[in-house]
């Protein structure tokens, strides 16, 4: 007998600003497949890590440009944004096509669902920022809460953070090479601070002359050796590794990296990137887990580093893998909803094999 039953059809949206975005897709999209047929859109041109799935649909989207001197560089952002092609994506997506759409930060799938009234859930961090619960940074940043609450607007969401501190928030979704990894520690520190150029890395890990680092750098092609000093371009194998068998991890504020050396048991330096708000959020969070948070890799902050340096390895923090979770929580709370439909729901769930 032939099965009429309709699969569930939905959009999973994300930002390629930030490999963290892509490391998180990597593990829901696979899952989403399971129980719907799954196009993916993908915006934005900052990542480098490639996807191992199809993009049905790219755009350029609105791109953050990171600085040489720790920070966002707004100039060169605004000077990059197209409207036009903003707005010509905006409305060309077929948003009414899906059940459920998924947006993980991304725009041009959230503010389509806006503009025609349609339901857009949103699955990331920064979902988690916007909750009340969450502590917030010592300084106010009145722009920084209105990008992170108007980017990409969602009519409500699931976020990530290090800490439990609400129903909707899940734990960071370490990918699967760092959950089956084994932790070993090695002489080298392992650095990633896109939003430093390589001239400032390399003077402060001079200084540092008795420590082997290895820097992983946006702004180099080639891996050349120089001093103390191992330079190599972002490579998600060769980063892993290195996190792997690091004696500690110097990095941004950001989200999946300082949690997979949190699960790995790596010591953290955090530096926020200046005027990224959002990572001003995750330093609290990651200072309340054990890490050590500086403004910045002065010479100033020398000595505070040196008694970072001296520190000893802390417990890794295993984080529950919630993805299947996750996914099996939105398809029960927003598929109904989309379609109104008892029937329709009691012919479509029935197929899931829901596993814990």
């Amino acid at each position: 007998m032939k099965n009429n039953t309709k699969k569930l059809k939905l959009l999973y949206a994300l930002q390629a600003t930030g490999n963290g975005h892509i490391s998180r897709a990597c593990e829901l999209i696979p899952i989403f497949k399971k129980y719907a047929d799954v196009d993916v859109l993908m915006s934005g041109t900052s990542a480098e890590l490639k996807v191992p799935f199809e993009v049905d649909y790219s755009f350029k989207g609105l791109s953050f440009t990171f600085g040489k001197n720790g920070g966002i560089d707004f100039l060169d952002t605004f000077k990059k944004v197209k409207t036009k092609p903003f707005i010509k994506a905006l409305l060309s997506l077929p948003i009414e096509e899906y059940d459920i759409v998924i947006s993980d930060f991304e725009p041009i799938s959230a503010w389509a669902c806006k503009l025609k009234g349609k339901k857009c859930i949103g699955v990331s961090n920064q979902e988690a920022i916007k909750l009340p619960t969450i502590p917030r940074p010592k300084h106010s940043d009145k722009i920084g809460d209105f990008i992170i609450k108007n980017y990409a607007p969602t009519s409500e969401g699931y976020g990530f953070h290090f800490l439990p501190l609400a129903e909707t928030i899940f734990p960071p979704l370490v990918r699967s090479q760092i959950r089956n990894a084994v932790a070993e520690t090695k002489e080298h520190y392992t650095i990633y601070l896109p939003a430093y150029d390589q001239k400032q890395l390399l003077k402060f890990c001079r200084h540092f002359f008795y420590i082997d680092w290895e820097i992983f750098s946006k702004h180099t092609t080639t891996e050349y050796q120089d001093e103390n000093m191992y330079v190599r371009p972002v490579n998600k194998d060769a980063f892993t590794e290195s996190l792997r068998t690091c004696k500690g991890f110097v990095c941004g504020a950001g989200f999946e990296a300082p949690a997979e050396a949190l699960f790995l048991g790596k010591k953290l330096l955090i530096i926020p990137m200046k005027n990224q708000y959002e990572q001003h959020y995750n330093a609290v969070g990651l200072k309340a887990v054990g890490a050590t948070v500086l403004k910045n890799i002065k010479s100033k902050r020398y000595t505070k580093i040196e008694e970072w340096l001296k520190k000893e390895s802390p417990a890794p923090i295993r984080f529950e893998y919630s993805a299947h979770k996750l996914v099996q929580t939105i398809i029960r709370n927003h598929y109904a909803t989309q379609k109104a439909t008892s029937k329709l729901e009691s012919l479509f769930l029935p197929h899931f094999e829901f596993s814990h």
